[in-house]
C-alpha cells in the first residue's frame, strides 16, 4: 500500500536537503517568477467577462438556441412595428413603478396627476427620439395612461382587470381590487415601461447614452406627494453587477492584516531568537506571490475574469497560510526530535513529514477545482480553472520559497541573532544587572540566561494531556456518536429542502436602487408571469382542417398547465379559423388561406408579426400564452418543464420561449452539475487517498469525510437561506477539497504513528497536528470573514458556505474522524 507513498519520501527528502543546501536559488526563482508573471495584471480590464447572460446561465441551455430560432424567424423591428410580447430579448428599456403613499390609489386624482407628471419628466429627456415606435408612433409606457388625464378620467369607471377592451392589464397594473364582473375599484401601483429601439448598432448606441443620462437625472425628480417611485433599465443589472467586484477591493488589505496578524500571534515564542515572526510573514507574503503569479498567467492566457473570482483571494490566504502551519509544526517537531544542527538533516524529516500530508491536500484540492472546469456554467469555470492555478503555485512556493525562508530563518537563530535587528544577542555579567523589562525585550525573558533549546508549544501540550485522553474516553465517544447521528440526521433533512436557482436580485448590492424596484415589483406584479412564446418552427399545412385541429389541441394541452390562464392567449389561428368558420372567408384550400390572410391583418394588424412567410409559404408562425402565478423558484422550474413536456407531445414540431427561460434553464442541470462534479471528485479524491495514505482503511474514512461534509454543508446552507445555484456549487466544489484537508492530515498521523494501542495514536495525532488543524482552520476563516460584511450576495454566500466547510471540515478531523478511527 506504499509503493507510491515511499518514493514520494525519498523525493521530499531530496528536495529537502536541497532546499538546506542552498536557499537562495529557491528564495529568489519564486520571486522573479512572480515578477515575470505579475504583469498580467494590465490585461484584466481586457479580460473581465461580467455579461450576467453569459456567465451565469448554462452555456447548454435550449432557450439560447430558440432565441436565435426565434430572431430567424421574427426579427424584431423597433422603428416600425414594436411589441414589448414579441421581443426575443429583454430589450433596451427604462421602466418605473409608482406606489401610491399611504394605503391610498394611484388611480386617485392627485396620485394620478403626479403620474403624468412623471411621464412628463421622462419625456423631457429626449425620449421621444430614442423611442419604440409602432406604425410610426412611440410605444406608449402604459396603455392607461391616456385615460389618466381630466378628459379621459370617466372611462376608469368602466375599467375591468386582468383584460379590458382586450387589452392584457396584468403588467401594467398591480395591486388591484375589483369588484362583480372584474371592475376595478383601486390600484396600489402602476408601471411605466419606456422601451427604446436597438435594432441597430447606431440605434442601440442612442438608447445606452439615453439611459445613461436617465439614471443620472432621475433620482432627483422623484420628489412626488402622492406616489413613491422606484426605477430600473436593462443596463441596471449588469452595471451593478458589475460594480461588485470594486466593492470588495477594500476588503484585500483587512484580510492581510487579520492573516498577518494572526499568524505572527500564532507564531510569537517569548524569545527574542527563536521567535518566528518573520516566519509568519514571509507565509503570507507566499500565498500573495501565488496568487499574484497564477493569476497574472491565466490573464497572459485570455481565461475570462468573472466577479467570482474575486473570492479566490480569499481562499487562498487561508489554504497557503495552512500549509504554512503545517509546515513550521513539523519543523519544530524534527528539531525537538533531533536536537542536531544539521540544517540538511533537519529539513530532509520536515519534508518527509511535512510535505507528503501537504501534497494530499494541494492535490485534492486542485483536483476538485480542476474537475469543477467541466461545469456548464461559465462563472463558475473560470473560478475554478483561476483558483486550481493558485494552488498549484501556492502549493511550489510553500515546498520552495517558504522551505528556503525556514532554513534562513536557522541560520540566523544557529548565529544566536536577533528575530528584529539580526545583530547577535550576547549574555554577559552586566545583563544580569538589567532590569526585566530590558532583558525580556532583548532576550525573551526576565532572566538573563537566552535558552537554545526550543520547548513544546503550549497548544500541543493541550491536545497531548488533556484533549486527546479526554476525547478518547468511552463515555465521551458515545457523546461525540450521538451527536454526529443528529449532525447527520439534521443535514439529510436540510438536503430535502434545498431551494434551487439564482435570483437576479441577488446579482446587485444590497444597497444598490434596483432592490427596492425588485420589491415592488415582487410585491404588486407577480401575479402575472412571462407572456410564453410558442412557435410553429416549420412550414405546416395550416389549411388542413386535421392540422389546424391538431394545433388546437396543442394549444390547448398548454392552456391546460396549472401556470397558465386560458382566457389570455392570443392565437392568430384561433382567430382567423373563427373568421373561416363564420363564413366571412374561405381557408379550405392553401391558395385560398394565404391569399385570405390581408382580411386577418385588417382586424388585428400585430398578427402580421406573428407569420413568417415568404413566396405564398408560411415558414413559421407563433402565438403567445400567458403564464401565472410564477412567484418562486420552483414555479419557475415546474413552468419551464411542464411547458416543455407538453410542447415536445405535439405530433407538430412546437417551440416555447421567453427571454427569461434563458435563466430558468439553470434548473436543468445544476443539480445534475453539482452531483455529477461531486460524485467524480470523491471518486478521485479516494483514488488518491489510497494511492498516497499507506493504509486503505484510512482511506476509506478520509472518503466518508468527504461525502459528510458536503452532505452537511449541502443540507445546514439551507438553513442558512442560500440557495443551490452557480454561486453555492463553487463553494460545494471547494467543500470537496477542502473536506479532505483536515481529516487527511489526522489520518495519515494516525496511521504513521508507533504508538501500540488505537487510543494512543489518536491522542499522538491530536498532538503532533491537531494544533496546525486548528491554526489552518481559524486562517482560513480570517481569510474569508470580512466577506461576512459584503454588501453582496456573491460574497456573503461565499462567506457562508466556506465557514460551514472549514467548521464541519475541522469538526470532522479534531472530533468526528479520530474516534471513529479508535472505534473502528
Amino acid at each position: 500500500t506504499n509503493c507510491l507513498e515511499r518514493p514520494l519520501r525519498r523525493f521530499f527528502e531530496g528536495l529537502g536537503s536541497s532546499v538546506a543546501a542552498c536557499p537562495w536559488p529557491f528564495l529568489l526563482v519564486p520571486l522573479l517568477l512572480s515578477s515575470g508573471l505579475g504583469p498580467g495584471f494590465l490585461f484584466l480590464p481586457l479580460r473581465q467577462a461580467n455579461d450576467i447572460e453569459g456567465q451565469f446561465p448554462p452555456t447548454t441551455g435550449p432557450a439560447k438556441a430558440d432565441r436565435n430560432l426565434v430572431l430567424q424567424h421574427f426579427p424584431p423591428d423597433d422603428s416600425q412595428r414594436f411589441s414589448a410580447a414579441r421581443l426575443p430579448t429583454e430589450g433596451a428599456y427604462a421602466a418605473l413603478i409608482a406606489v401610491a403613499t399611504g394605503e391610498g390609489s394611484v388611480l386617485s386624482p392627485t396620485a394620478r396627476q403626479n403620474v403624468l407628471q412623471l411621464d412628463k419628466t421622462v419625456r423631457a429627456r429626449g425620449y421621444d427620439q430614442v423611442c419604440a415606435r409602432s406604425h410610426g408612433v412611440c410605444q406608449s409606457p402604459n396603455p392607461l395612461l391616456p385615460l389618466l388625464d381630466g378628459a379621459g378620467a370617466a372611462a376608469l369607471g368602466d375599467l375591468t382587470f386582468p383584460s379590458s377592451n382586450g387589452t392584457f392589464l396584468g403588467a401594467d397594473l398591480g395591486g388591484v381590487q375589483t369588484a362583480a364582473g372584474g371592475r376595478v375599484v383601486s390600484a396600489r401601483a402602476l408601471k411605466l415601461v419606456y422601451p427604446l429601439q436597438e435594432d441597430s448598432p447606431a440605434a442601440a448606441g442612442r438608447s445606452r447614452q439615453w439611459l445613461g443620462r436617465f439614471l443620472k437625472d432621475i433620482p432627483a425628480a422623484l420628489g412626488f406627494s402622492s406616489i413613491q417611485v422606484t426605477y430600473f433599465t436593462s443596463l441596471s443589472r449588469q452595471q451593478e453587477f458589475e460594480g461588485n467586484t470594486k466593492s470588495v477591493i477594500p476588503f484585500f488589505s483587512v484580510t492581510y492584516f487579520l492573516t498577518i496578524t494572526f499568524s505572527i500571534i500564532s507564531c510569537l515564542r517569548l524569545n527574542c531568537i527563536r521567535n518566528n515572526v518573520w516566519l509568519a510573514c514571509c507565509g503570507v507574503l507566499s500565498a500573495g506571490l501565488a496568487v499574484l503569479s497564477s493569476f497574472g498567467l491565466m490573464l497572459f492566457c485570455g481565461v475570462p475574469f468573472v466577479v467570482t473570482v474575486a473570492n479566490a483571494p480569499f481562499l487562498i490566504l487561508g489554504v497557503g497560510v495552512d500549509d504554512m502551519f503545517i509546515m513550521i509544526a513539523s519543523w519544530e517537531q524534527s528539531s525537538r526530535k533531533k536536537r542536531e544542527s544539521d540544517v540538511k538533516a533537519l529539513m530532509a524529516e520536515t519534508y518527509t513529514e511535512a510535505a507528503l500530508s501537504v501534497t494530499i491536500t494541494t492535490l485534492t484540492d486542485v483536483l476538485a477545482f480542476f474537475i469543477g472546469t467541466w461545469t456548464a456554467f461559465p462563472s463558475v469555470r473560470s473560478f475554478c480553472l483561476y483558483t486550481g492555478t493558485a494552488f498549484v503555485f501556492c502549493y511550489i512556493y510553500t515546498m520552495t520559497f517558504f522551505g528556503a525562508v525556514i532554513v534562513l530563518n536557522h541560520k540566523r537563530e544557529q548565529g544566536n541573532r536577533h528575530w528584529l535587528t539580526c545583530m547577535p544577542v550576547r549574555v554577559d555579567n552586566d545583563q544580569a544587572e538589567k532590569s526585566c523589562l530590558y532583558n525580556a525585550c532583548c532576550i525573551g525573558n526576565c532572566s538573563s540566561q537566552s535558552s537554545q533549546l526550543e520547548s513544546e508549544h503550549p497548544m500541543s501540550i493541550f491536545f497531548e494531556k488533556y484533549y486527546g485522553p479526554f476525547l478518547t474516553n468511552k463515555w465521551v465517544k458515545l457523546l461525540v456518536v450521538v451527536v454526529y447521528g443528529a449532525y447527520l440526521g439534521g443535514s439529510i433533512y436540510g438536503c430535502t429542502q434545498v431551494r434551487e436557482g439564482i435570483d437576479l436580485r441577488n446579482l446587485a448590492s444590497d444597497d444598490s436602487y434596483v432592490i427596492p424596484y425588485y420589491d415592488d415589483d415582487d410585491k404588486y406584479f407577480s401575479s402575472y408571469g412571462p407572456r410564453v412564446m410558442v412557435v410553429i418552427p416549420e412550414s405546416v399545412d395550416y389549411w388542413n382542417k386535421t392540422v389546424r385541429l391538431v394545433i388546437e389541441n396543442c394549444t390547448q394541452n398548454l392552456e391546460a398547465i396549472s401556470y397558465v390562464d386560458k382566457n389570455l392567449s392570443e392565437s392568430w389561428l384561433r382567430v382567423y379559423t373563427g373568421l373561416g368558420n363564420s363564413g366571412l372567408i374561405n381557408i379550405s384550400s392553401k391558395t385560398l388561406f394565404i391569399t385570405n390572410l390581408p382580411t386577418l391583418f385588417e382586424r388585428v394588424p400585430s398578427f402580421k408579426w406573428d407569420i413568417n412567410m415568404t413566396q405564398n409559404k408560411i415558414e413559421a408562425s407563433r402565438f403567445f400564452i400567458q403564464t401565472v402565478n410564477v412567484t418562486s423558484a420552483i414555479d419557475e422550474k415546474n413552468l419551464l418543464n411542464q411547458l416543455r413536456e407538453t410542447a415536445k407531445q405535439c405530433s407538430i414540431p412546437l417551440m416555447v420561449y421567453h427571454p427569461a427561460f434563458i435563466y430558468y434553464d439553470q434548473y436543468l442541470v445544476i443539480v445534475q452539475n453539482t452531483i455529477q462534479n461531486v460524485v467524480i471528485a470523491a471518486g478521485a479524491m479516494l483514488v488518491i487517498s489510497l494511492l498516497l495514505i499507506p493504509n486503505p482503511l484510512c482511506s476509506l474514512w478520509v472518503t466518508f469525510a468527504i461525502a459528510s461534509v458536503i452532505v452537511g454543508v449541502a443540507g445546514f446552507m439551507t438553513f442558512w437561506d442560500v440557495n443551490l445555484d452557480s454561486i453555492s456549487m463553487i463553494n460545494l466544489v471547494i467543500c470537496i477539497g477542502f473536506s479532505v484537508d483536515f481529516s487527511a492530515h489526522i489520518s495519515y498521523a494516525f496511521v504513521t504513528s508507533r504508538e501500540s494501542s488505537a487510543n494512543g495514536r489518536a491522542i499522538k495525532a491530536l498532538s503532533l497536528l491537531g494544533y496546525p488543524v486548528l491554526q489552518g482552520a481559524v486562517s482560513t476563516v480570517l481569510g474569508v470573514v470580512v466577506l461576512a460584511a459584503a454588501k453582496t450576495y456573491i460574497f456573503r454566500t461565499f462567506f457562508k458556505i466556506m465557514f460551514l466547510v472549514i467548521s464541519f471540515g475541522a469538526l470532522h478531523g479534531l472530533v468526528f474522524i479520530p474516534v471513529f478511527l479508535t472505534i473502528f
